[in-house]
């Protein structure tokens, strides 16, 4: 009994309840049913329902407001509003307070049994996707645990081993073992490199990152990625040019999290572009967001590469040969980005450049 699809019908008409009860006599479902919204949520606590019915024009606490404290109480349970007022402006409105669907009055027996069946579909689909992240969750948290204590903790003790037998055989060694305790070094410090890499993808706490949020001006990560690729620019003679519209308003993120981002994306502009080019950085506004765009003359992603570039150790054929790297940077920035609820996408032709743009919201106090 206890395993019953549960469905709560909340309608101040004895009519309607007596026909529902009537159409799901013999279904596999388990029904209770309130005259009202104060009785009904009431009920709500009691029987935990997957499904709910709700009148929109009850004595009382009204239809509409049943919906929202539905939602505050459990926003897995599955809403659908039954009313004799089926306006589209009444729809739209218990759409926006969380309805799932909208049945007008009068509703036959097999439209009532389609919604129902759907309703409790719909349901269990929620529950199985929270369940699969929780799953996600665990494992990404057990699979950091495994990389860094069982393959990172073992390889970093072995290359310390190598650097002290390195040094205590140093004047015993000839030219070819050198050589072969170079390759050795080489290999593990690449193993190291590639796992911090894979603790980097999965390392990223949205959650944790969204608490940080505060105003910000656009111009400070972006700054501060510049200076921080100062380096690599002045190495390949490029310029990065940097154009930010004046009085900019500011967004809600991260300083930190978002200057990694820039540092990702402008630095594989100076990576996978000639020496001697520039690239062209420039934020403005756009609407209720702020856009940054990243732009160079480098050679380029192919097209087949393009749906690929923000997926986590991709590398296109098109830049293999002229950087190195995981290709974890612009998944990691895709995933900064969108936890703070914006969007990046890349433009690109093969030897004629590419441009990333950062679309952001405006920070609405």
């Amino acid at each position: 009994m206890e395993n019953r699809d549960k469905i709560l019908i909340i309608d101040d008409e004895e009519v309607v309840l007596d026909s529902c009860a009537q159409i799901l006599k013999g279904t596999p479902y388990q029904l209770a049913t309130a005259r009202d919204g104060t009785s009904g949520l009431a009920l709500l606590q009691e029987f935990h329902p997957d499904l709910v019915f709700v009148d929109l024009k009850m004595p009382g606490i009204s239809g509409f407001e049943v919906l929202e404290k539905i939602g505050e109480i459990d926003p897995t349970i599955v809403i659908v509003v039954i009313t004799g007022f089926a306006t589209v402006s009444s729809a739209v409105e218990a759409m926006k307070k969380g309805a799932y669907d909208f049945l007008p009055k009068p509703f036959t027996p097999d439209e009532f049994r389609l919604i129902a069946r759907r309703g409790i579909e719909r349901r269990k689909l929620m529950l199985e996707a929270i369940a699969l992240r929780k799953e996600r969750d665990l494992l990404r948290e057990q699979f950091a645990s495994i990389v860094s204590h069982e393959l990172k903790a073992p390889l970093s003790a072995i290359q310390q081993n190598i650097f002290a037998l390195e040094f205590e055989l140093d004047k015993a060694l000839t030219p070819e073992q050198k050589e072969k305790f170079g390759r050795i070094k080489t290999r593990i410090d690449d193993l190291l490199k590639m796992i911090n890499s894979w603790l980097r993808v999965i390392a990223v706490d949205i959650n944790r990152l969204k608490e940080s949020f505060a105003p910000l001006s656009i111009a400070d990560p972006i700054a501060i990625a510049i200076e921080h690729l100062a380096t690599l620019a002045a190495r390949k003679n490029i310029e990065v040019v940097s154009e930010i519209s004046p009085d900019l308003p500011p967004i809600a993120g991260d300083k930190v999290s978002l200057t990694e981002v820039f540092v990702n994306i402008i630095g594989n502009a100076l990576k996978y572009s000639p020496d001697g080019t520039k690239v062209h950085v420039r934020a403005r506004q756009d609407g209720e967001n702020i856009t940054v765009s990243v732009a160079d003359a480098g050679i380029g992603i192919a097209p087949e590469d393009l749906p690929h570039i923000f997926d986590g150790f991709y590398r296109g054929k098109s830049g293999q040969s002229a950087a190195t790297g995981h290709g974890i940077g612009l998944a990691v920035a895709r995933q900064i980005v969108e936890a703070h609820n914006g969007s990046i996408a890349v433009e690109s032709e093969l030897g004629k450049g590419t441009t990333f743009s950062v679309n952001l919201p405006i920070h609405k106090p």
